[in-house]
């Protein structure tokens, strides 16, 4: 009896351990296949369709956003479309299923953007082999929360630590890396590959071990969606405080706590700030609202993005703290965009506002737009030069 009871249980954790399975499906799709001259197949079975779409950043867009192809129906009632032949890259595509948004049911691997899911995969022999995870040490990724005094909140945080940060007595340079709008401080490690990029530069020698911190830069949130106390609503692109300036008034909290709680050096040389987007505005105001604080600004894919009306302390007499900047001195000034990008525009009346004080950058103009694909490079080519 006890033995038919044991085989009962183990029958029983099975069947709930594996739920979502359709035991029933006979047919094996493989959906993305990745052929030897790096083009890849699409598939999906939908017999009823009238019209079968995949959307994805390897198809030309118009710089903010995905490109799109058309499947074609076999008779056996499986769309497909085969690319030509994709450059190395991280990609991330969905299907569009006679009006409606869909993944790839043959595609386990998933990456929340804002509110939106996509399927990714990953071409090697390349640029992209920086993305992956290889056989090499690796570091610690944490979810950390923090007190907050200025914005009167608990938040939470990703922290990355370089490999042998547990057993070492060593004292390490920090990068805060500030993610762009409708992101959180899941981004950058999952979208932006964070962990695997600095595994693999670390591994290299091409960048010196350092922690990365990924903060949260809405000062309304406290945390990624779900990863909070509150209602899990459907994430918003822009938060109706994005130019309050709390965020940016608020960020020596950040570094107070990273040099409370982490063995990090605590000298101006020793730290360093980027981010995309609005984390770029977000940089680039922190450092001049801060200028004895980093010795190291990126400024990716942004400019000075806040309204002419925005009465923040943060934004105020601003042209004069970036004087001030450039008066107390730093290391590094690096400013990357994409030719595509629709801030590129502003990005360069920016350039131009620090031509006029004096202010010396390093510039990158690269293909591309607003993307990921540009974002990631930008991190693999800036960490290389920090902390030199």
């Amino acid at each position: 009896m006890k033995i038919l009871n044991l085989v009962f249980l183990l029958m029983a954790s099975v069947v709930f351990a594996q739920e979502n399975l359709t035991f029933d499906q006979h047919r094996e799709i493989v959906s993305p296949e990745i052929h030897g001259d790096n083009s890849v197949t699409f598939r999906l079975l939908a017999p009823d369709a009238k019209e079968v779409r995949i959307e994805s950043d390897f198809l030309a867009g118009n710089g903010f956003g995905k490109g799109g192809a058309d499947l074609k129906k076999g008779s056996d009632g499986v769309w497909s479309y085969t690319s030509a032949k994709l450059a190395s890259e991280l990609y991330s595509y969905h299907f569009v299923v006679d009006g409606l948004q869909s993944l790839d049911p043959n595609n386990a691997y998933l990456i929340r953007d804002v509110a939106t899911i996509v399927n990714i995969f990953l071409i090697g022999n390349g640029k992209a082999d920086t993305y992956k995870t290889q056989d090499v040490p690796h570091g610690t990724v944490a979810r950390r929360w923090y007190d907050s005094p200025t914005l009167k909140a608990n938040r939470r945080m990703t922290v990355y630590t370089p490999p042998g940060y547990e057993t070492s007595k060593e004292s390490y340079p920090t990068l805060y890396l500030l993610h762009g709008a409708g992101g959180d401080e899941e981004a950058w490690i999952a979208l932006g590959r964070t962990s695997q990029i600095l595994d693999n530069l670390i591994a290299q020698q091409k960048a010196k071990p350092m922690i990365v911190v990924m903060t949260n830069g809405n000062a309304g949130q406290t945390a990624a969606p779900g990863e909070s106390s509150t209602p899990m609503t459907k994430p918003i692109f822009l938060q109706p405080d994005m130019f309050s300036g709390n965020t940016e008034k608020a960020y020596p909290d950040v570094v107070k706590f990273i040099e409370s709680n982490y063995r990090v050096k605590k000298d101006k040389a020793s730290r360093a700030i980027a981010g995309l987007s609005m984390g770029g505005m977000h940089s680039l105001v922190i450092s001049a609202n801060n200028p004895g604080m980093f010795d190291y600004v990126g400024v990716f894919s942004s400019a000075q993005l806040q309204p002419k009306d925005a009465k923040a302390e943060a934004y105020a007499n601003f042209d004069q703290k970036l004087k001030t900047q450039k008066d107390k001195g730093f290391k590094l000034y690096w400013i990357a965009i994409g030719k595509d990008d629709f801030l590129f525009r502003q990005s360069n009346e920016f350039r131009a506002k620090l031509d006029a004080i004096g202010l010396k950058y390093t510039y990158k103009e690269t293909e591309g737009g607003h993307s990921w694909s540009n974002w990631r490079d930008y991190l693999t080519e800036f960490a290389p030069k920090l902390f030199r």
